[in-house]
Parts: C-alpha cells; structure tokens; sequence
C-alpha cells in the first residue's frame, strides 16, 4: 500500500486497516510454522505496511500530518 493512500484516509480507516494487516501478519506466521507459507517476503512486506500505517497514525495525531505540506 503507497504512503499516499495510507495519508489520505482517516485515522478510523488506519486503524481498521492496522487491524486487518495485523490478522494476515498472523495468518503468514502461522503458515511459515508449520510449512504451508510459499512466499516468505510476504511477512516482511506486511510488517512494512503496519510500519507505515502507525508512522502515519502518529503523524496525524500530533498534527504532523505531511500531506499538508506536500500539496
């Protein structure tokens, strides 16, 4: 997911996204466990999105938000 769509959704939507990455980052480690998970870099792409989401929940919490200054 691209930080630009990440930054034009509210702070509900982020974390009803945060949520939902959560659940598949647990649903890939548990078929990394027990062997059924063909694409490894899944799990560290997700981890990626879950990091940008939180970055930018912060931002828009503490009114950094940086869409603002790009546009």
């Amino acid at each position: 997911m691209r930080p630009k769509e990440l930054r034009d959704m509210t702070v509900e939507e982020l974390k009803d996204k945060h949520k939902e990455y959560k659940k598949e980052l647990y649903n890939l480690r548990f078929q990394h466990a027990i062997g059924q998970l063909s694409n490894t870099a899944r799990i560290t792409e997700v981890k990626r999105i879950i990091a940008r989401i939180l970055t930018i929940m912060r931002e828009k919490e503490t009114g950094r938000d940086r869409s603002s200054v790009l546009s």
